[in-house]
């Protein structure tokens, strides 16, 4: 039945490479299990309720992206977004957190009505396939820098922006020890490679004091949605604050979720002959509907996860992958705590591996016209440095559009092409 529906022979994938992949994604991607409900809560909601709609928002959209798109990406709250609700609309505009929440009901309901109409589609179509591999090659980048971050490797440095982290720190050696195993299985040509690389690191923690299993419990009811769930305040639905909220809301999730879509489908070899990702319509359903939903529940918005390249550099290429992950952000509803031990030390290494395998699709850029590989270059280097998706994809499709202009290859771009630099300029003024 798992054949035929997903096509497993057809994508050149099994089974047991699909699960692993579908847990490799999760393991990667369940510190937003204690990190969301984390920054949420800075605004005065339930921190217990917030982790129960953080796990089901993250359940029910990568349900519908594997049972609806069959693509092998995760979806979850995600990181900036949640930033952006708590500490910029609630905690520095000063709106309660139920207006933010409307902002983010408003947005998924939007962007059902975007996606049905093949809007969001028509932006991915257009995106010429310089920046689409670039893209790809700038997510590598920025999960690795998030992997390594989050491992104390590269720390904020004043003169520097950025420096080497406490060499005798045991969260870096911990680090160390999983990228080691992990490269050396992949070396070895090992399935598994990076699940193994998380699996050691964490138990490396123990010792070390880096993996917390204190007071450690296996099963555990989840917290009561009561306090957080439908608590929409539509107010101030038709003022100019948010329109602003709700705009900052739609332009970064758009891009992000593209981005992502693009930057993994590219490495997973899941594009056309034309650069298109098949099902993308699908797939921008479930961000959508995922939105809307964890809306519902109380938490941000939900976009398709970076971390799902882990998944599909372990072999995971269908729908199979993403189920795996679905079923177990259900079990992690029961079995909290011992998700939520694994640190992020542990998880750096796969993150580090998946951005050297993103690297790749360089190999597609033609590097001898400048005015496909400077735009291409300038994406996937804004990307670390302004530690976002969305802005790399915005200067490099500024730069894009202005080059081949400039250079008097004007009607090689496309029409929406245009349209979206236009936006993007709006967009810096607004």
């Amino acid at each position: 039945m798992l054949e035929n529906f997903f096509k497993l022979k057809e994508n050149g994938t099994d089974v047991r490479t699909e699960v692993i992949a579908g847990l490799t994604t999760f393991m990667t991607m369940a510190y937003i299990l204690a990190v969301n409900p984390d920054i949420m809560s800075a605004t005065g909601m339930d921190k217990g309720a917030l982790f129960t709609a953080t796990a089901l928002s993250a359940l029910v959209a990568t349900l519908v992206m594997a049972l609806v798109a069959k693509l092998p990406f995760a979806l979850a709250p995600g990181m900036g977004l949640n930033a952006f609700f708590a500490f910029t609309v609630v905690l520095n505009m000063g709106y309660s957190w139920e207006m933010a929440l409307t902002a983010v009901f408003i947005e998924g309901l939007i962007f059902i009505v975007l996606t049905f109409f093949n809007v969001r589609e028509a932006i991915i179509n257009a995106i010429p396939i310089s920046i689409k591999n670039a893209v790809s090659v700038g997510i590598g980048l920025f999960i690795a820098l998030i992997g390594l971050k989050g491992a104390g490797v590269i720390v904020r440095s004043d003169p520097t922006l950025v420096t080497l982290g406490n060499m005798a720190d045991h969260t870096v050696w911990v680090a160390f020890i999983g990228i080691i195993v992990s490269g050396t299985l992949l070396a070895l040509n090992k399935k598994g490679a990076l699940l193994a690389g998380i699996v050691v690191a964490t138990l490396v923690g123990i010792p070390l004091g880096v993996t917390n299993v204190e007071g450690l419990k296996l099963f555990s009811a989840p917290p009561s949605l009561e306090p957080i769930m439908f608590k929409f305040d539509f107010s101030k639905l038709f003022t100019t604050d948010m329109a602003v909220v709700l705009f900052t809301f739609l332009f970064i999730d758009m891009f992000d979720t593209v981005g992502t879509l693009v930057g993994v489908g590219a490495k997973a070899g899941l594009l056309d002959e034309k650069g298109r990702l098949p099902g993308a319509k699908q797939a921008l359903f479930a961000d959508a509907i995922g939105t809307t939903f964890g809306a519902c529940m109380g938490t941000s918005t939900v976009t398709t996860y970076v971390e799902s390249a882990s998944g599909v550099a372990e072999g995971g290429r269908t729908g199979l992958t993403s189920l795996t992950t679905a079923g177990l952000f259900f079990v992690a509803l029961f079995m909290a705590p011992l998700f939520l031990m694994i640190p992020a030390a542990a998880t750096a290494p796969a993150l580090v591996m998946v951005g050297f395998f993103m690297l790749s699709p360089i190999k597609n850029i033609d590097l001898d016209d400048a005015t496909e590989a400077l735009p291409a270059f300038i994406t996937f280097l804004m990307m670390p440095l302004t530690y976002s998706i969305s802005e790399g994809i915005v200067f490099g499709m500024l730069s894009y559009v202005i080059l081949k202009v400039l250079s008097g290859k004007a009607k090689t771009v496309s029409p929406v092409m245009y349209i979206i630099a236009v936006i993007f300029v709006l967009k810096f003024f607004m």
